[in-house]
């Protein structure tokens, strides 16, 4: 969600996104969020080297998304990437691998669900109406911060709001993969 969110804000804000690496990555999730599919490229299969073709959409894109799929990059490259990312004045956003010198680790868990918008004559297919996402950011330069917010289904649209309290929803601890963000 933190992902998604994070493409449908660049993109309905007028910004080009580029997601190398992520064959699952939910375009339909994307576009209830407020993403415009025509700014967003997506490159689901990269071949063999996926960091190579990241480095070149720097030149044209506001945001990388970068899939390593468990893969680690070395400082030396690593480096060269984000100097390419800091001339070109883009963000590269890095998921499921190791990037050495990243500038602000993101991580997020889905806190609990609330209520479901049933859907069918036995009520037994719907949509959920919210969930609480907590999202927790550290760096090298600032101190570790954590909101929380909710991420409603409101007049067929997803929203991000403020968290609000609620008594009847159910608690989970399902964690979420953390996101580097390099080249800010």
């Amino acid at each position: 969600s933190l992902l998604v969110g994070m493409v449908a804000s660049v993109t309905s804000a007028g910004g080009q996104v580029a997601i190398v690496g992520h064959p699952q990555f939910g375009l339909l999730a994307a576009v209830e969020m407020g993403a415009k599919l025509e700014r967003i490229a997506l490159i689901p299969h990269p071949g063999p080297d996926p960091i190579e073709i990241a480095a070149v959409l720097l030149d044209g894109m506001d945001l990388v998304v970068l899939g390593l799929s468990g893969t680690a990059v070395s400082l030396s490259r690593a480096r060269a990437v984000q100097a390419r990312a800091r001339n070109k004045g883009a963000t590269l956003l890095v998921t499921g691998g190791s990037w050495d010198g990243t500038e602000v680790w993101l991580d997020a868990q889905v806190g609990h669900y609330r209520g479901v918008v049933a859907r069918g004559a036995d009520r037994s297919i719907g949509r959920l109406c919210t969930y609480r996402l907590r999202a927790s950011a550290r760096g090298r330069s600032f101190q570790p911060r954590t909101t929380e917010f909710d991420v409603c289904w409101v007049n067929n649209q997803v929203e991000w709001v403020a968290a609000s309290e609620s008594a009847d929803a159910a608690r989970t601890d399902t964690a979420l993969a953390p996101v580097q963000v390099v080249g800010l």
